[in-house]
């Protein structure tokens, strides 16, 4: 009887969080105006959109996706930057960064890259086997699926170096 007294309680208090936390009616629309009073509306900037990723501010050096490969056959993994806009090679993968983005600074760390990776097997046709955007905080979310390599985002930065002598 106890027990049951005690679970018609616990429930009595979800029911009543449950009902509180409800989302308010809203209130009848009020009078449109009149088409011809109508005031010419601009675009309202959308608020459902959470990103904060941007392009990696410029700098000194080469904008460059810090990228991680793992051989599953050897089980050899090795950690490689990327220039945005060229292809780096990985084992017999083909890795083109397109973009590589990051979270502004009042956001969480995040970073996310557009890549394309092409299997160069030798004496096979090249094989398409990822195009998409890769996250380095979800890496499942869209990872590349492959029975040999493996590879994932790790950071979005720039390549510190000196420029070439005139």
């Amino acid at each position: 009887m106890v027990r049951l007294l005690a679970l018609l309680t616990a429930f009595a208090a979800g029911l009543a969080t449950a009902v509180a936390q409800q989302p308010q009616q809203l209130q009848p629309p009020t009078q449109q105006p009149k088409p011809s009073q109508q005031q010419p509306q601009q675009p309202q900037p959308r608020v459902d959109n959470p990103s904060n990723l941007r392009a990696i501010p410029d700098g000194p050096g080469k904008r460059v996706a810090e990228l991680q490969g793992l051989d599953k056959v050897t089980a050899r993994t090795q950690r490689f930057y990327a220039p945005v806009g060229e292809t780096t090679r990985f084992g017999t993968l083909g890795i083109t960064v397109g973009d590589c983005l990051v979270n502004t600074p009042d956001a969480p760390p995040e970073a996310a890259a557009y890549l394309t990776i092409i299997d160069h097997k030798p004496g096979q046709p090249e094989q398409k086997l990822f195009a998409g955007w890769m996250f380095a905080s979800t890496p499942a979310l869209s990872a590349m699926d492959d029975g040999v390599y493996d590879v994932r985002v790790l950071a979005c930065t720039m390549t510190q170096g000196s420029s070439p002598a005139k």
